[in-house]
C-alpha cells in the first residue's frame, strides 16, 4: 500500500484506535458465527438423508479440532436418538436463527464503531487542511489556483471519505471472514483448498494491473475537476467584466473546454471502477466450477475424508469466501482510486508554511521604538522583487512609500506582519528580528486597511469586531463613528445587524472601505499599514474616507502606501522606489527640489 494511504489510515486514525479494536473485534465474532450458520448444513443434511455415524463416546478430552467435533456429533447422535429426525431439523433450524441473530447483531456493531470512525476521520481531514490554509503564506496562493484549492477541501475529502475510509471496513472485515472460513476448509480438505488458493494469484495479477491504471486516471480527473471550479470561481468572480466586454462565449468555451476533459477522464476513471465487481465475480464463479468438478471427483473417487455432504459444506463456505473476497477486489479498486485524493490533500499538508515560529520565539508586550529594515532581499519563485531595501521608521512617524506599479510597494509592507518572509536580510521591531518574535503577538500591534477592502458575509457589527474578543455594541458603534459609517449604517434596514453581503457587494465602494477602517481603530493598533484608501473612490467618498484615516492616524505609526501623492505631502518620510530599490528619500518639499529626481516626475505627472 502506498506511504501515503499508510499516513491516512496512520496519521487520522491514530486517535480513534479504541474504535478500531472494537470494529475488529465485533467483525471476529461475527465472522464466528457466520461459519457456525454455514457449518450447520452438515448435520442438517445428515439429518435429511440419514447419514449420520453412531457415536458412543466423544473419547479423551483434547484441545483439537477432531476432538470438539466428535463431542459435538456424540450429543447430536443421541439428540436424534431420543427425539426423532424432525425435532432434529428443528434443533438445527433453530441453532441457524440464533446463530444468524449474533452475526448480524455483531456486524450493526461493527459498522456502528466504523461509522464513528469515517466521521470523524473525514471532519479531521478538513479541518487540518482549514488550519493549514490560514498556516501558508500568501505567496502560496499566488500560485495556487483557489479553485483547485476548493476542490481538494471538498471533492477530493470527499472522495476519501467513500473511496478510502469506506474501504477501510472491507479491509477491517472480510479478511477475518476469509481467514476463519479457511480455517474451516483446511479441516474439511486440505487438498482441495491448496488447489483453490493455488488459482488465486492470477486472478489478484490481472485485478491489480486494472487498479494501478485506475489510480492515474483518478488523479488526473481531480486535477481537471480542479481546473473545472477555477473557471467558475474566475466567472463569479468577474461577472461585472465578463458582460461588459460582451465576453460571454469566450468564458463558455473556456467552461466547456475544461468540462468536456473532465467528463472524458470521469467516464474512463467509473468505466474502470465499474469493471471490478463483475470482473471479480467471474472469476469466483470460474473458480467455483472448477473446485465442483475437483471435488466432486475426490468424493466419487473417496480420496481422503471428503464425502458428498462434505462436499456441498466445503462449496457452501467457499462460495461465501468470494463475496468476501470480491468486497476487497472492490474495496482495493476503490483505495486506488482514492489514493489521487490523498496525494493532492498531501499536496496541501506537506506544503512548506515558509512562516515558521521558533520554540523559544518572544513576546512582543507593545511597540516601543522602530520598525528597521536591514539590507532586505526578497523574491517571488526566483523573480527578484526587493533588493537591498534600508529603512527606519520610528515610533509616531508616517512614512509614505510612492512608486510605479510593480515596483514592490505592496510586498514591503507585507513582510512586516511576516505575511511572507524575507529571502535575506532582517527586519526588526524594537531591534529584534521579527523571526524571533510570536507571530500572533507581532500581529496584533498592526492594523491593516487595503486597498481592497475585505469584507465577510456577515452583519456590520461583526465586520467591525473582527479579531477583537468581547467587543461591546458602544466600543463598535464609536468605531463606526470616528470611520464615518455610523450614518450610512442606521440608514439600512437592521442598522448595526444588516448583513453585508458576500465581499460586502451590497454596499459601495467607500463604504466598504469605512467599515475597514472601523475595524481597524476598533484594533486599536501602535501600528497602522495602510494600501491608499482613496485611489478608486469618487470625491465625496475619498473626502469622507480621508477624515476617517486621518482620524485613524492619530498618534499612532503609520506606513502609508501613497498611489495619490496630494494625500502623503505632510509624510514624515517618503520613500520611493523603483524596480524593487529605494531610489530617494525626503519629505515632500526635499524630493520635489531634486533635478531629475522620480519623485517630481511622479507628482508633476498626477499634477498635469
Amino acid at each position: 500500500m502506498p506511504k501515503s494511504s499508510i499516513r491516512v489510515l496512520h496519521g487520522f486514525l491514530k486517535p480513534y484506535r479504541w474504535a478500531v479494536v472494537k470494529n475488529f473485534s465485533f467483525n471476529i465474532l461475527s465472522a464466528l458465527f457466520a461459519l457456525f450458520t454455514l457449518t450447520l448444513v452438515v448435520p442438517f443434511l445428515q439429518v435429511l438423508f440419514d447419514s449420520i455415524e453412531e457415536v458412543s463416546h466423544p473419547g479423551n478430552f483434547e484441545f483439537t479440532t477432531a476432538y470438539f467435533k466428535g463431542l459435538l456429533d456424540y450429543y447430536f447422535f443421541h439428540f436424534i436418538e431420543r427425539y426423532g429426525p424432525a425435532k432434529s431439523l428443528l434443533l438445527v433450524g433453530g441453532l441457524v436463527v440464533v446463530a444468524s441473530l449474533f452475526k448480524n447483531g455483531f456486524i450493526f456493531l461493527a459498522n456502528n464503531s466504523m461509522a464513528f470512525i469515517r466521521a470523524a476521520t473525514v471532519r479531521d481531514i478538513r479541518s487540518r487542511i482549514y488550519k493549514k490554509v490560514l498556516r501558508l503564506p500568501l505567496s502560496y496562493f499566488s500560485e495556487a489556483r483557489k479553485g483547485d484549492v476548493l476542490t481538494r477541501m471538498s471533492n477530493d475529502v470527499q472522495e476519501i471519505e467513500t473511496s478510502v475510509m469506506a474501504s477501510l471496513n472491507m479491509f477491517l472485515r472480510d479478511p477475518f471472514y476469509i481467514v476463519i472460513f479457511l480455517v474451516y476448509l483446511f479441516a474439511i480438505s486440505y487438498q482441495l483448498t491448496l488447489f483453490a488458493l493455488a488459482m488465486l494469484p492470477f486472478s489478484g495479477w490481472f485485478i491489480g494491473k486494472i487498479s494501478r491504471s485506475l489510480r492515474t486516471a483518478s488523479f488526473a480527473g481531480q486535477q481537471y475537476l480542479g481546473s473545472l471550479l477555477s473557471v467558475v470561481e474566475e466567472t463569479l468572480s468577474g461577472l461585472r467584466i465578463i458582460k461588459g466586454f460582451n465576453a460571454e462565449e469566450k468564458m463558455t468555451r473556456q467552461f466547456n473546454g475544461s468540462n468536456e476533459k473532465y467528463s472524458r477522464i470521469f467516464r474512463r476513471v467509473t468505466r474502470k471502477n465499474y469493471l471490478a465487481s463483475p470482473l471479480s465475480e467471474f472469476l469466483g464463479t470460474l473458480v467455483v466450477m472448477i473446485l465442483m468438478y475437483v471435488g466432486g471427483s475426490l468424493a466419487l473417487n473417496e480420496t481422503g475424508s471428503m464425502t458428498p455432504d462434505r462436499l456441498i459444506a466445503f462449496i457452501i463456505v467457499f462460495s461465501q469466501i468470494i463475496p468476501h473476497a470480491k468486497a476487497i477486489t472492490t474495496a482495493w479498486f476503490n483505495v486506488q482510486k482514492g489514493m489521487a485524493s490523498v496525494q493532492r490533500i498531501n499536496g496541501i499538508l506537506d506544503a512548506d508554511d515558509k512562516i515558521p515560529e521558533k520554540a523559544d520565539a518572544l513576546p512582543v508586550r507593545g511597540f516601543g521604538k522602530s520598525i528597521e529594515f536591514r539590507d532586505v532581499t526578497f523574491a517571488y519563485s526566483g523573480d527578484p522583487v526587493l533588493t537591498d531595501i534600508n529603512l527606519k521608521v520610528l515610533k509616531g512617524q508616517t512614512v509614505a512609500v510612492v512608486g510605479r506599479s510593480g515596483g514592490g510597494k505592496s510586498t514591503l509592507v507585507d513582510l512586516i506582519p511576516r505575511f511572507m518572509d524575507v529571502d535575506a536580510g532582517a527586519i526588526l521591531v524594537d531591534g529584534v528580528d521579527i523571526r524571533d518574535l510570536k507571530l500572533r503577538d507581532l500581529r496584533s500591534i498592526m492594523g491593516i486597511v487595503s486597498q481592497t477592502p475585505i469584507l465577510f458575509n456577515t452583519t456590520f457589527a461583526e465586520n467591525i469586531a473582527f479579531g477583537v474578543e468581547n467587543a461591546t455594541s458602544g466600543m463598535v458603534e464609536n468605531a463606526a463613528r470616528i470611520a464615518n459609517a455610523h450614518g450610512f449604517i442606521m440608514e439600512n434596514p437592521g442598522g448595526y445587524d444588516y448583513v453585508v453581503g458576500e465581499g460586502g457587494n451590497k454596499l459601495s465602494g467607500g463604504q466598504r472601505q469605512r467599515i475597514s477602517i472601523a475595524r481597524a481603530i476598533l484594533a486599536n493598533p501602535p501600528v497602522l499599514i495602510l494600501d491608499e484608501a482613496t485611489s478608486s473612490l469618487d470625491t465625496e467618498s475619498e473626502r469622507l474616507v480621508q477624515d476617517a484615516i486621518v482620524r485613524l492616524m492619530e498618534n499612532r505609526t503609520s506606513i502609508v502606501i501613497a498611489h495619490r501623492l496630494s494625500t502623503i505631502q505632510h509624510a514624515d518620510v517618503i520613500v520611493v522606489l523603483e524596480e524593487g530599490r529605494i531610489v530617494e528619500t525626503g519629505t515632500h518639499k526635499e524630493l520635489l527640489e531634486v533635478e531629475d529626481g522620480l519623485y517630481r516626475k511622479l507628482h508633476a505627472m498626477q499634477m498635469f
